[in-house]
């Protein structure tokens, strides 16, 4: 295993270490993911004063399923603890609370990247690139340390793009070492496919439209998914082993069981069929 910068455990959501940012910094709107309207910057009504959420075991009961596939990837406690020193927003000034919600989703991208990176060092296929793929973990995690004043006039997607090359070449290298023709299904529209038990070892689903797909027992095994929408795609008894660039959000947002196989980056989701 390849030295890292950044331990995987801090970047996973750590909510007691957080001041409930992402319950405040973003807006939602009224749909089957949230039950109601709430604007950028406004508190949720479910909110607690101890920063805590006063329905989290029963956010699908009370129609907030859009809470429960989202994932800061630490971001919350990286500004909470490191960029604004442990202050809580409920007792900065009106500026300094604007600048927290300001920056929570610029950070947030910048761990989303980190999570990308920091697995695409642990892949060997992927050994030719290592050392790329280290010197853009260490600046993307000095980006998060940056000022906040940095952060705003930081211009992600210029980052973004530069960690996407290496993320696609670490994607071909990976890849290339499944036997046998490869799917590529980059971008593709597969919104309720019949994909039942199909052969998808090593497939390219980046960015593809997974939404309620029939994957029950496809074969999955190192398969690219990052940015796959699996929003409500069936993974029942399906074979994710080696899957990479998948995330929990991913996984939460899909329906699977017991007998479904996963990469250990992530866990099963609580509401699965048992």
């Amino acid at each position: 295993m390849p030295d890292q910068t950044v331990e995987p455990t801090e970047l996973r959501a750590d909510c007691g270490r957080c001041f409930g940012l992402c319950c405040v910094a973003l807006p939602f709107a009224r749909s089957t993911d949230f039950a109601i309207d709430k604007k950028a910057g406004s508190p949720c009504p479910n909110l607690r004063a101890d920063h805590r959420c006063g329905i989290h075991a029963r956010l699908r009961q009370e129609g907030f399923n859009g809470c429960t596939v989202y994932d800061c990837f630490g971001a919350g406690q990286k500004i909470s603890q490191v960029t604004f020193g442990g202050r809580d927003w409920r007792e900065a000034s009106k500026e300094d609370a604007r600048r927290m919600f300001d920056v929570f989703p610029v950070v947030r991208q910048l761990h989303e990247l980190l999570w990308y990176l920091t697995e695409a060092l642990t892949l060997p296929a992927a050994r030719p690139v290592h050392a790329d793929l280290r010197r853009l973990l260490e600046r993307t995690e000095e980006h998060t340390r940056r000022s906040p004043e940095e952060l705003t006039a930081l211009d992600v997607g210029a980052h973004r793009q530069e960690v996407n090359v290496l993320l696609l070449k670490t994607s071909e290298l990976v890849r290339a070492g499944v036997r046998g023709r490869k799917k590529e299904r980059r971008g593709a529209d597969l919104i309720g496919a019949r994909l039942k038990g199909a052969d998808l070892r090593g497939a390219n689903f980046r960015g593809a439209y997974l939404i309620a797909a029939d994957l029950t027992g496809a074969d999955l095994r190192e398969a690219d998914m990052i940015g796959a929408d699996l929003r409500d795609a069936d993974l029942t008894d399906a074979d994710l082993t080696g899957a990479f660039f998948l995330t929990q959000p991913q996984v939460n947002a899909a329906r699977g069981s017991a007998g479904t196989r996963l990469p250990g980056s992530v866990t099963r989701p609580v509401h699965w069929t048992p």
